[in-house]
């Protein structure tokens, strides 16, 4: 059977508007020369830290098909003045030339895990016509990057949005042009560049920008920044559909039990039809991100019984609740994978659900949140009601800006307050025992990964001592 290419060199020479040094086809697209497989396109782009020019040889060593340069080499090659900007005008031809419905998804919060739901939600419907954004490539460079693997045959695409700027997220949804766009959550998440939330919810609205007319933007009812959410949403939205858990509520949850596995069982009414499903994954954040798929679910006229399923199915994500059995001496613990990232308001959420843990003891290994300029202290200190009211009987503490939290917690919770992760990792290895339910959380630049990483090489490895 002959493959569709996702480009050919005659389409990328048109997009970009560069000279092609010899006829290609690619199947895929990549800008890290690592990610590079068999029939790639490679994007050799010019950063601050390195040039991809300097991998183009090895890019074709592991199979790339031709390359887009500013630079000419001595492979098929796309030449133009500028390698990102070329990247970007591909990500739009391949918008114009995508026929389906594009749902944009932005937030504070939750969006990977949305964005992964969505898919998941669809794809069951629509098996293998569905397309979206990999990894949380979501910025100026990983937007265009994902546009540009879109299939020309996609039903549905669903591309993540991130920003902390003012202005960021304006350039990439008009890049993207949902049909639907959402907004998750409004958290102090880099508040450090903005000031107040009400600043970073008015950029957060700026995904609303890009709506293709006739478009639906679904916004959080419960949050407290609804209103200016609302009015932005008004100026650019032919529908706007809130969710949430309160009365008033487009689609709302009229009712929340936890199931016997870990996560909740819902029953919800949405404009046109009412539903009971399950969540598989735990929390009653990720009740609040299922409310929001089915809601654009609904505005793209997929299937909302199959959503149902998927949402029944859904794995946690690495480094976004995954969860895993340790086996320690004398039986097991439960790692709970939150290391990706962190905000005073995610964590408020995972320590809850730290909490309905039958464990036991709770442990919640801590990582500093990042960007959060001079509320940083009192944000961190913040913690220790939720520590407190939780349940947790233990917590390592990673890194200086967990200071204030340290303080707070004074003789009160039994912690340790370590530099890094590195120090964190034998800490909990000598510490932890079977019952445990072990929370793991902090912003991506603490590493807390690693430590996730060292328990389950030490799990495969058989060391439980």
């Amino acid at each position: 059977m002959v493959m569709t290419p996702l480009w050919t060199f005659a389409e990328i020479a048109e997009a970009t508007g560069g000279a092609a040094s010899a006829p290609f086809a690619v199947s895929g697209v990549a800008f890290d020369s690592r990610e590079v497989g068999p029939g790639d396109l490679f994007v050799a782009m010019r950063g601050e830290a390195t040039d991809g020019h300097k991998f183009v040889g090895k890019a074709f060593d592991q199979g790339a098909a031709g390359a887009i340069v500013s630079e000419a080499v001595d492979h098929p090659h796309i030449l133009v003045p500028d390698s990102a900007a070329a990247l970007e005008a591909l990500g739009r031809a391949s918008r114009r030339r995508m026929s389906g419905k594009v749902i944009g998804v932005t937030g504070s919060v939750g969006k990977t895990g949305t964005k992964e739901a969505l898919f998941l939600a669809l794809d069951r419907a629509c098996p293998d016509r569905v397309h979206r954004s990999v990894k949380s490539y979501n910025n100026h460079v990983g937007v265009p990057l994902s546009l540009s693997r879109m299939p020309r045959e996609t039903a549905f695409g669903v591309f993540e949005m991130g920003m902390n700027h003012a202005g960021e997220l304006a350039a990439l949804t008009r890049q993207v042009r949902p049909h639907v766009a959402i907004v998750t959550a409004i958290a102090p998440a880099h508040i450090e560049f903005f000031g107040t939330e009400e600043k970073i919810a008015e950029a957060k609205a700026e995904i609303f920008e890009g709506l293709e007319p006739g478009g639906t933007a679904i916004i959080p009812y419960d949050s407290p920044h609804v209103a200016t959410l609302y009015a932005k949403a008004e100026r650019h939205a032919a529908h706007i559909l809130t969710f949430g858990m309160s009365e008033g509520a487009d689609v709302r949850a009229l009712d929340v039990v936890r199931s016997p596995s870990g996560g909740s069982i819902v029953t919800a009414t949405l404009p046109n039809a009412d539903i009971c499903f399950t969540v598989g994954a735990p929390g009653d954040h990720w009740v609040s991100n299922a409310l929001a798929v089915l809601a654009a679910v609904e505005a793209v006229g997929g299937d909302l019984a199959a959503a149902g399923l998927a949402l029944a199915e859904m794995p946690g994500l690495p480094g976004r609740g995954e969860r895993r059995v340790l086996p320690v001496a004398g039986g097991e613990a439960l790692l709970i994978d939150e290391s990706y990232n962190a905000n005073p308001l995610s964590m408020a959420a995972t320590l809850k659900q730290l909490g309905r843990e039958q464990a036991g003891r709770r442990i919640a290994i801590l990582g500093g949140m990042r960007e959060l300029g001079d509320r940083s202290a009192d944000l961190h200190a913040g913690l220790a009601d939720p520590l407190a009211e939780n349940g947790v009987d233990y917590a390592i503490l990673v890194g200086a800006e967990m200071t204030p939290l340290a303080d707070a917690l004074g003789g009160g919770i039994p912690h340790a307050h370590v530099p890094d992760t590195a120090a964190a990792i034998p800490l909990i290895q000598t510490e932890m025992r079977a019952g445990d339910a072990i929370l793991v959380k902090g912003s991506n630049g603490v590493g807390l990964s690693r430590l996730v990483a060292a328990l389950a090489d030490a799990a495969r490895d058989g060391d439980t001592d």
